[in-house]
């Protein structure tokens, strides 16, 4: 807690869940060590967003949206001028941020991986015919269907305590949820196993945390500055660009997954359709810093692969 009637050296917008709390909280020690100050110099303000408030309706995040949802409250208050950075999950972030404000930052991006929990199998493959998996992700969904058309897939919103909740509910046989966000709550030792990401690429900025702030404070700007690491800058920053150039949203199904060889940077991203029984897949490798464009690149093959009429069905819905 900051100390009554000072200012705060920076306030902190989060949204109120026991992830986001844990990532916001990190953010500030790392702050604190960096500038060798102390906690309660820094202030972390809960926002209620529209995404955490429609959770309890179980409908689809795409009738609310899409990944806005879950950081325009919190963007309305940093441009506003009430909170002087936006700490979120990078992967529920929109690929265009709103005029004004830039997500340059990104902590150590932690396992990028899906991680498959359930107490009836090991693996979702060893799952009997017919069972019930829950997740809220298109694109886990569509990946799930293309292997095992037979699953039957039930919507799962809510924070990762709620869906684990669920799933011990017996509303479920199993679900796929981040395997960062069991590493940083310490529920590790819920995961049956983690699906490759090579077979099953990850959502776009999976597994790392992006800082959010007005591009026109520079006091803030050299603040964090400080927090970026350069390799999860560089998968990020191409993984976003490739989303950005298809337009992802909530009723895209996409996945990428990056890998770092010294100076070089490897792609390999994924576009399907809901149902799984359409995938376009493609790879590129360059330089990390040309992450950009290597991203950019890497989204314009997979959208000219898909082609014009499979994209108009997806932004349809069908």
């Amino acid at each position: 807690m900051q100390s009554l009637g000072k200012t705060p050296l920076l306030r902190i917008g989060t949204r109120g869940s026991p992830l986001a709390l844990w990532q916001a909280e990190r953010v500030r020690t790392l702050l604190c060590t960096v500038h060798g100050v102390d906690a309660g110099e820094i202030a972390i303000v809960t926002v209620s967003t529209e995404g955490d408030r429609s959770q309890a309706s179980n409908r689809p995040l795409s009738d609310f949206g899409g990944k806005g949802v879950f950081s325009k409250e919190i963007e309305d208050r940093l441009i506003a001028g009430d909170l002087d950075i936006g700490v979120h999950s990078a992967k529920d972030m929109a690929s265009v941020l709103p005029d004004g404000l830039v997500m340059p930052v990104y902590v150590e991006r932690a396992d990028m991986r899906d991680a498959f929990v359930s107490s009836k199998a090991l693996r979702f493959e060893d799952l009997p015919p017919r069972a019930v998996v829950g997740t809220s992700s298109l694109r886990r969904r569509a990946q799930l269907l293309r292997v095992r058309p037979d699953l039957k897939l039930v919507e799962f919103r809510g924070n990762l305590h709620t869906r684990l909740k669920k799933l011990a509910e017996g509303q479920a046989d199993a679900t796929l949820v981040a395997a960062s966000g069991l590493e940083r709550l310490g529920q590790s030792d819920r995961v049956a196993s983690y699906l490759d990401p090579e077979r099953f690429p990850p959502a776009p900025a999976q597994g790392a945390i992006g800082i959010e702030y007005r591009d026109s404070d520079r006091r803030i700007a050299d603040l964090v500055a400080p927090l970026d690491h350069a390799e999860t800058n560089d998968a990020v920053t191409a993984e976003r660009a490739m989303l950005r150039v298809i337009d992802g949203s909530c009723r895209t199904p996409i996945g990428v997954v990056s890998k770092r060889v010294e100076n070089m940077l490897h792609l390999k991203g994924e576009l399907l359709s809901p149902d799984g029984r359409i995938c376009h897949d493609a790879e590129i490798a360059g330089l990390a810093v040309e992450a950009v464009v290597l991203g950019a690149r890497l989204g314009e093959k997979l959208l000219e692969m898909a082609g014009a009429d499979f994209l108009a069905a997806l932004k349809a819905g069908s």
